[in-house]
């Protein structure tokens, strides 16, 4: 009897592990599928870019005035980029020309978000980025963003400037352990985002932005990563900030304290 006890649940818990990896990019990924119509877009001061067509993202309709470079910005797993209008209006104070990314299936983009299909995608952004507006380039990662920025300067051919990197993880395999401790979780996970390993050749000023009681990536995953990095580096941490309540207002001091070190 015991015997078909320890098999039912042996069989219970393959078939749980199974699912979890064969569904594990819809629970990674919740795009926003709707794309932004023109009017709705320039009612938040934004314009597809480089075209509505086939756009990769969106800048603001006025540039800075004397612009101290460009600033791409990779959001997280969820919603959209437009959903990031905050970064464009804190961004542009600093005097510089933002770009908010758009990922491949989310916000009317065609496609299915996956690591490479993500990081590929990055690639095209900050090349055309760079063919259009030149040095300096800095790039700016957001949750999952960090990782598709980390991975997309370990494999690109064009000066990046300095990265940001706010809220990351060391790598998702170990994020995907911290959160199914009951499950070989680290071993399921497809889609590596490994920020540790992408970053070790990047030569320019790394900022990273934690936040104390990250419910969503806890603290050590980001500290771990910053204690790995070689280049540059300076953190800054808000305490008692959570994930998804972090002081994000254009006003705020921190940005342009961020902004001034990645310049240097």
């Amino acid at each position: 009897m015991i015997w078909k006890i320890l098999l039912y649940a042996l069989t219970g818990y393959l078939a749980l592990c199974a699912m979890v990896f064969i569904f594990q990019r819809k629970m990674l990924y919740l795009p926003d599928h709707s794309k932004l119509s023109k009017k709705s877009a320039m009612d938040e001061g934004l314009l597809h870019w480089p075209l509505f067509e086939n756009f990769q993202g969106f800048v603001t309709q006025e540039e800075p005035i004397d612009s101290k470079g460009t600033v791409i910005v990779f959001h997280g797993n969820a919603g959209t980029a437009y959903h990031r209008s905050f970064y464009a209006r804190a961004l542009s104070i600093q005097n510089l020309r933002v770009i908010l990314a758009e990922y491949p299936g989310y916000g009317g983009r065609a496609g299915q978000p996956r690591e490479d299909v993500l990081v590929k995608d990055a690639v095209k952004t900050m090349r055309h980025a760079y063919k259009e507006y030149g040095k300096p380039l800095y790039i700016w990662g957001e949750s999952l963003g960090c990782g598709v920025v980390a991975g997309a300067v370990n494999k690109i051919d064009i000066p990046i400037k300095a990265i940001v990197l706010f809220l990351p993880w060391d790598s998702l395999s170990n994020l995907a352990q911290t959160h199914y401790r009951f499950l070989p979780a680290r071993w399921l996970v497809l889609d590596k985002f490994n920020n540790i390993d992408n970053l070790k050749g990047f030569k320019g000023n790394i900022a990273v932005i934690l936040a104390g009681k990250d419910e969503v990536i806890p603290f050590h995953h980001g500290k771990k990563l910053y204690d790995s990095i070689t280049a540059n580096k300076k953190l800054w941490l808000f305490k008692d900030a959570k994930h998804n309540e972090m002081p994000v207002e254009a006003e705020l001091h921190w940005w342009k304290e961020v902004i001034t070190f990645i310049s240097q």
